[in-house]
């Protein structure tokens, strides 16, 4: 029998309730600044809120967790009987939150692996889950580390933006600043790569951008056993079309999962944004 190991992710992963509560898996928050008041993502701000000051253009900056904030979520694992704790965290190429994890991970009162993804939203989420997978059928702490990083090696995350303004004004986006000056003509596709947002096309138009995501998500997904999210801000319609178009085209689809992002990829993306993440099981 193996000893007990405690998955511990951040916010940014996107997980719904019903499945952190089914795997016992922690979500520390980050921080959206919204009119000068820190608020935490996922309990006191909303992506609607954020999405609705973008649009009136009111300044919106995020922060990650202090160590501090780590240092309680280990500390209360391990007083509820855990003997190794994952901490599976989005892109280190995005935001300090791995480092912030990897600070507290040295005064844990437990062994603490705290891992770079690479990856974000249920990109994240995924590699969360199998962790949590693995620790729940008696796998070790190296184990489900091993699991996390498998899951993370094989996913991808793709999306549409409306405008790349706000990723240019968060710093985000990469390789995507050859687009600057001409963005006005093309609606670009994004993916994650290395951990970086890059850009992969440029497509005139948002019909023709969102076409094309479809046609990239079912390519990526093959005939395997794979597991799908889309996810979206502000545009509800835009989601669930494009989820009821992947279940007819993808025959190895295991879950399919339809969900907002929350506040602080919001932040940085902007209202229209649409993305999937493809996942082989």
């Amino acid at each position: 029998m193996s000893r007990h190991v405690a998955i511990i992710t951040d916010s940014t992963a996107y997980l719904p309730q019903q499945e952190r509560e089914r795997h016992g898996i922690t979500a520390v928050p980050l921080t959206v600044v919204l009119g000068g008041e820190a608020l935490e993502e996922g309990t006191e701000i909303s992506a609607r809120s954020v999405a609705q000051a973008l649009q009136k253009r009111r300044p919106v900056t995020t922060s990650r967790p202090g160590p501090e904030v780590f240092a309680a979520a280990y500390r209360a694992a391990a007083a509820a009987g855990a003997e190794g704790i994952v901490s599976l965290h989005l892109s280190a190429e995005l935001s300090g939150t791995y480092d912030a994890a990897v600070l507290a991970a040295r005064e844990a009162p437990v062994p603490v692996r705290a891992v770079d993804t690479g990856m974000v939203a249920m990109a994240l989420g995924f590699c969360a889950l199998a962790a949590a997978e693995t620790a729940q059928a008696g796998g070790t702490l190296d184990e489900a580390v091993a699991a996390a990083q498998k899951r993370a090696q094989g996913t991808a995350a793709y999306f549409y933006v409306d405008t790349l303004d706000y990723l240019r004004r968060g710093g985000r986006i990469g390789a995507a600043q050859a687009l600057l000056g001409s963005a006005l003509a093309v609606k670009p596709l994004l993916q994650l790569e290395d951990g970086r947002i890059e850009l992969r096309e440029k497509v005139r138009t948002a019909s023709k951008a969102i076409a094309r995501l479809e046609e990239i998500a079912v390519e990526r997904a093959g005939t395997a056993p794979v597991d799908v999210a889309v996810h979206h801000l502000a545009a509800p319609d835009r989601a669930a079309l494009l989820a009821e178009r992947l279940r007819e085209r993808v025959p190895g689809l295991a879950d399919l999962h339809v969900s907002e992002v929350g506040a602080v990829i919001g932040a940085h993306t902007g209202p229209g944004l649409l993305g999937v993440v493809v996942s082989p099981r």
